[in-house]
């Protein structure tokens, strides 16, 4: 041991038995608790504890709708601390980090301090810590240097804020940590208002989030922060119960209705506020500030108001079925009636405008930078550029020159004027990443602090430039085994997957047909001539397996017209087409419930139909005990998909049987 953990593990234990401290008394009674409740030896130092990836996908299922609003708390956060040597964790009510930024420039040092993702930082593993003695009292606190129980973590200074959620249970704790600091204490007090603010800034838009439906009432005691930055949120049902809540809300609750049932749905909104549910329409926001008071029941304190309505009810469509909602034309031009398509655009559509990352996975040639620029021209970004970088086909060694940019006369061949970089080009508009399973784990890093911090630094640059894009990757690879084998950065899957979409293999497309016809117009209008299609070519492309998918399709297609005089016939296709009709092509691929019936190679008749879909959802239910996340995750599609599947088909878990 240094000599200052020595000295520490000797305070510990006079405090231990019982000795009077100098520290604050939230430390010090986080220390009894740790020798007493938690049988933590003061002497042995401990490494860091990392959950396994298993465990960590668990723990961020979990609360899967609530990391999606925290997320962008914390990169707003992290956006007001770069460069001054900070960490962001998020954990889960139990400790354990789920999201995390930090500048990967100091990994190493950062998971051998435990900050990380994974990291687990409950008080009876890691003794007194800002996120473990958080979790303890349900206080905001700083644990400074040797604040910490375990003298491995001396050097670090933490700060964390409790996060509750709309029923006042604690649902993450915020943390804004550091390997090194200033000595004093004091000097982190804006760490410590800084976190404060933003776990109340998660609070209300999580509330926000889960009752788009329901009144929403705004109180403060400023008119000027009343709108935007309300000091206490409720939810209100249209019965006048308060369903909902933030963290200060639920403290001004417990002391204005002292004694009364404090849970959702326990009290009325007239219970705190002189004023009944029907008032609620007179503190809209059109009126002036100063018109929209109203007095607290107990106190007769004045609080400023604002309340936002219900979303008015539209009336129902005589129709005895609502049509599904439109989708933009570019989505709807990348297939026709194909039902796994349809969900993938459907999907689509949804995350058109959304800020965060998105992932496009698929076999090579399904038409991932087709989908991911479908969704460019349909999204608020269509008029600023689309960007495609294939990482796959980028040197190693040109990689980040030509994504990061750089400066004139970084480096001995740099042109005299410098580049911009891909990343700097794509400014306002979508970088797309294909193959991005494949860029190197030096640049991968890079990337991450530009996904973390919106800023690219190009080489021979001492100051990075703000950048304002929509990053969509692809891969045809499985992102999970790279990162178990140590080939991709955990915190860049986790970044990059903010959303999946996965595109389906071309021999489980219902839509062949019209993909065939849809890209012969196409060289007919490029070559100037039409050409038809044989009943035997016909037959001998539906029978194929495509391997190469779309990609395959279409360079068939462009091979056939080639050598075709005015009708492609058996004789016109490629040859790995015209063996695979006689068993010696490319092996035949297992077709599922969602593909067409193809055509055996060694017989003309069609394969048996497909199996009935609610049979095989319900099969697969089983096979994961009724996890629907599990489910989704194998199927590539987000859960809800898979909940309206469960109503549709008339599914009924076992748990819930009568």
């Amino acid at each position: 041991m240094r000599e200052d953990q020595v000295a520490h593990v000797d305070e510990l234990v006079r405090v231990a038995v019982g000795a009077p401290s100098q520290r604050d008394p939230i430390i010090h009674q986080s220390w009894r608790r740790c020798v007493s409740e938690h049988k933590l030896d003061p002497e042995v130092l401990r490494d860091a504890c990392i959950v396994t990836d298993g465990r960590l996908r668990e723990h961020r299922d979990a609360m899967d709708e609530f990391l999606h609003t925290a997320r962008f708390g914390v990169e707003m956060l992290y956006r007001q601390v770069a460069g001054l040597g900070y960490v962001l964790l998020l954990t889960d009510a139990r400790g354990v980090t789920v999201d995390f930024i930090g500048d990967p420039t100091f990994d190493n040092n950062l998971r051998r301090a435990g900050l990380y993702l994974g990291a687990d930082w409950n008080e009876p593993n890691a003794g007194t810590c800002a996120v473990g003695t958080c979790i303890a009292t349900g206080e905001a606190l700083t644990v400074h240097q040797s604040d910490h129980f375990d003298a491995t973590h001396i050097p670090l200074t933490c700060t964390a804020a409790p996060v509750f959620d709309s029923s006042g249970a604690l649902a993450a704790v915020l943390d804004i940590s550091a390997l090194r600091s200033p000595e004093p204490k004091a000097s982190q007090f804006l760490a410590l208002q800084l976190v404060k603010s933003f776990a109340h800034k998660i609070e209300n838009a999580n509330l926000l989030n889960r009752f788009r439906r329901e009144w929403i009432v705004k109180l403060s005691g400023s008119a000027e922060f009343a709108d935007v930055d309300p000091d206490f949120m409720l939810a209100v049902d249209g019965s006048g119960r308060i369903i909902g809540f933030n963290n200060r809300a639920r403290q001004l609750l417990a002391r204005e209705c002292e004694g009364m049932p404090l849970r959702p749905g326990g009290l009325r909104v007239s219970d705190l506020l002189d004023c009944s549910v029907d008032d609620l329409p007179r503190f809209a926001h059109s009126r002036p500030a100063g018109q929209r008071t109203v007095r607290l029941k107990r106190s007769g304190t004045t609080l400023f108001a604002q309340t936002l309505p219900p979303p008015a009810r539209m009336p129902a469509a005589p129709a005895p079925q609502a049509a599904a909602p439109a989708l933009p034309e570019a989505l709807q031009n990348l297939f026709h009636g194909d039902p796994t398509m349809r969900d993938v655009a459907s999907r689509a559509a949804r995350l058109l405008n959304a800020q965060m990352s998105l992932l496009i996975q698929g076999e090579t040639g399904t038409g991932k930078e087709h989908l991911a620029k479908a969704m460019h021209v349909a999204s608020a970004r269509a008029g600023r550029p689309f960007i495609a970088v294939n990482c796959a086909a980028l040197p190693e060694s040109l990689i980040e020159s030509e994504l990061f940019g750089y400066e004139a006369g970084a480096f001995t061949g740099a042109r005299a004027k410098g580049r911009k970089g891909l990343i700097l080009e794509a400014d306002g508009g979508t970088l797309f990443l294909d193959e991005i399973g494949d860029m190197p784990l030096t640049s991968q890093t890079r990337l991450l602090r530009v996904l973390a911090e919106r800023e690219v630094t190009p080489v021979g640059r001492s100051r990075p430039v703000p950048v304002n894009l929509r990053v969509i990757a692809a891969t045809h690879r499985d992102l999970v085994d790279l990162v178990k084998a140590g080939q991709f950065r955990e915190d860049l899957y986790f970044r990059l997957n903010g959303a999946i979409l996965r595109l389906p293999a071309l021999r489980q497309r219902t839509d062949l047909e019209w993909l065939i016809g849809r890209l012969l117009d196409r060289l007919a209008v490029e070559r100037g001539t039409s050409v038809t299609l044989s009943a035997a070519a016909r037959d001998a492309l539906r029978g194929y397996a495509w391997p190469g998918n779309i990609r395959e399709l279409v360079n068939s297609l462009d091979y056939a017209c080639t050598l075709a005089a005015g009708e492609i016939g058996i004789d016109d296709l490629p040859e790995a087409i015209t063996r695979a009709q006689h068993g010696d092509g490319w092996p035949q691929p297992l077709v599922n419930a969602s593909a067409q019936s193809l055509v055996r190679p060694e017989a003309s008749v069609p394969m048996s139909a497909p199996a009935d879909p609610a049979a095989e959802l319900l099969a697969e239910l089983r096979a994961h005990h009724w996890n629907v996340s599990q489910v989704a995750r194998a199927r590539g599609v987000d859960r809800t998909t898979i909940h309206r599947q469960i109503r549709r088909f008339g599914l009924t878990a076992p748990n819930k049987l009568v």
